[in-house]
């Protein structure tokens, strides 16, 4: 038998370490994936859903025959603002709440001819304390802006309805946030609840128009675009 060392069998070694340090590096592209999409799905799953009056009324003890005069916007309204951001790389949904909302409207019949609904923007809140801070601090300053404020500009007809069904309408109205007023449009669902009438919607916005930055800060990036949300509730004050 041949002792010659030229004629020993090539070591596999180098090409079992070559395989286990790609089979390293994949599992570890894997486990980012995975532990991303984990990351995204849980900051996700803490977002709002959007405010619908159908999924919040109550049957409805009112007369629509005695619909006529001043409403009060008061108690379980809330209101606040979704907006898309990019964390860490990951796409998120972020919404902020407060019910800190009052307003009023007149209505004649079934038509509304007039609404205003004011938000106290300093107790906007998201999961997130440091967020918070800078929107409240730095995006829209509430030491000198803290309030903001829809008013309806032109009637909005055959808006309530009867019995247990709701409308959809459009509005237009103005939009007073960070100290500018802008023309906007909002869609609405409007329904009777309870001794009172419930009315959500939503008011795309694009933040630069009301002279508010959106947040860039690296390792978080906020979209210019986004939208205003609420739903309130609206009792009888009195007749007219």
């Amino acid at each position: 038998m041949s002792t010659d060392p030229r004629q020993r069998p090539t070591s596999r070694k180098p090409l079992v370490w070559a395989g286990i340090v790609l089979l390293v590096a994949v599992l570890a592209v894997v486990g980012v994936a995975v532990g991303t999409n984990v990351y995204t799905s849980s900051e996700n799953a803490k977002a709002s859903a959007a405010p619908s009056v159908a999924a919040s009324r109550a049957p409805s003890t009112l007369d629509t025959a005695d619909l006529s005069g001043d409403w009060t916007v008061g108690g379980d309204s809330e209101a606040g603002y979704r907006v898309h951001e990019v964390l860490n790389g990951s796409d998120v949904t972020v919404t902020g709440r407060t019910d800190s909302v009052t307003g009023s409207a007149r209505v004649d019949g079934t038509t509304i001819t007039e609404a205003t609904v004011t938000v106290q923007v300093a107790d906007i809140a998201t999961d997130s304390a440091q967020r918070d801070s800078y929107f409240r601090d730095s995006a829209l300053d509430v030491s000198a802006f803290p309030q903001a404020t829809f008013t309806l500009t032109g009637p909005i007809t055959d808006a309530v309805p009867s019995g247990s069904g709701t409308t959809e309408v459009r509005a237009d109205g103005e939009l007073t946030l960070h100290g500018v007023t802008k023309p906007v449009r909002a869609d609405l669902q409007i329904g009777l609840d309870g001794d009172g009438v419930a009315v959500s919607g939503t008011v795309p916005i694009t933040f630069s128009d009301f002279g508010v930055q959106a947040p860039d800060l690296g390792f978080v990036k906020v979209d210019d675009a986004g939208a205003v949300e609420f739903l309130v509730h609206a009792t009888h004050s009195g007749a007219r």
